[in-house]
């Protein structure tokens, strides 16, 4: 269901990209130029200048006439603006420069756990982690609700500050406020779902998907409900302890259970 359902949010998203700026993912005129991404640079109305340039390790380019100049750090605005400003001395009268990305290669983010294709990713512009789920094939039919991003900051003290993207609020429900940018050096995992199990007297013995703020009524009803002959007041909760099973005696139907629950619900002596 999260899979399918998130295919179609992207789809739309694509679509809404593809309306608003084209085809061509070149419109990022605030993309910051970095190793290895790929510039084509024009300038109007002298064709002999037309250049495709890969930016290198040092963030520098080579262009006709001005030879290397530094444009790592700089978004793509500015790369034209310094380009214009270099060919204006002594070279061409009033130079417009155009810039558009050709490859995006310097910004990169990992995705990792229950997806389909795990793995770097690199990031073409402004990437939302939709658009990087779907790049990765989508969801495994083990993955959770939870997606977390790590991402280093500048903070005092914080090398790094932890996201957390609830999958079921942005896949199912549409929260599109959850579809946050994904930035360059991003590492986000996407965490397997829980299980928890009912035994016994229950309709549908057997492992389930486990939701938060599951309780032992909702978990047998998931299980189908009480049989006949199940004892309702001697429900007991096999539960693992620091490595060590504890069986939890006397649990109430309001009771909260935990990944891993083993749910027992035993014959009535009656």
């Amino acid at each position: 269901m999260i899979k399918i359902r998130a295919k179609k949010i992207y789809s739309c998203l694509l679509l809404s990209f593809l309306f608003l700026y084209g085809a061509n993912i070149s419109y990022a005129q605030d993309y910051i130029a970095g190793d290895g991404d790929v510039l084509r640079i024009t300038v109007y109305d002298n064709p002999d200048l037309t250049t495709t340039a890969r930016v290198s390790g040092e963030g520098v380019i080579l262009f006709p006439l001005i030879g290397e100049v530094k444009v790592g750090g700089l978004t793509v605005s500015q790369v034209g603006e310094k380009i214009a400003a270099l060919l204006s001395e002594g070279y061409v009268i009033y130079p417009q420069v155009t810039v558009f990305v050709e490859e995006f290669r310097s910004k990169k983010a990992v995705l990792m756990g229950q997806v389909e294709k795990p793995g770097l990713y690199v990031l073409p512009g402004q990437t939302t982690f939709l658009e990087l789920l779907s790049k990765a094939g989508g969801l495994t039919k083990d993955a959770g609700d939870k997606a977390i991003i790590k991402r280093k900051t500048n903070l005092p003290g914080k090398a790094e500050e932890k996201i957390v993207i609830d999958l079921k609020k942005l896949i199912e429900n549409g929260e599109m406020s959850l579809d946050i940018l994904i930035l360059d050096g991003d590492s986000i995992f996407v965490v397997k779902t829980g299980v928890f199990y009912v035994t016994g007297e229950v309709q549908k013995p057997a492992a389930y998907r486990y939701e938060e703020n599951l309780t032992v009524v909702k978990a047998i009803t998931m299980a189908g409900g009480f049989t006949e002959k199940a004892s309702t007041r001697r429900i007991k909760i096999i539960r693992k302890v620091d490595g060590n099973e504890k069986v939890l005696r006397g649990v109430e139907v309001n009771d909260t259970v935990l990944p891993d629950d083993v749910i027992v619900v035993p014959e009535s002596f009656f």
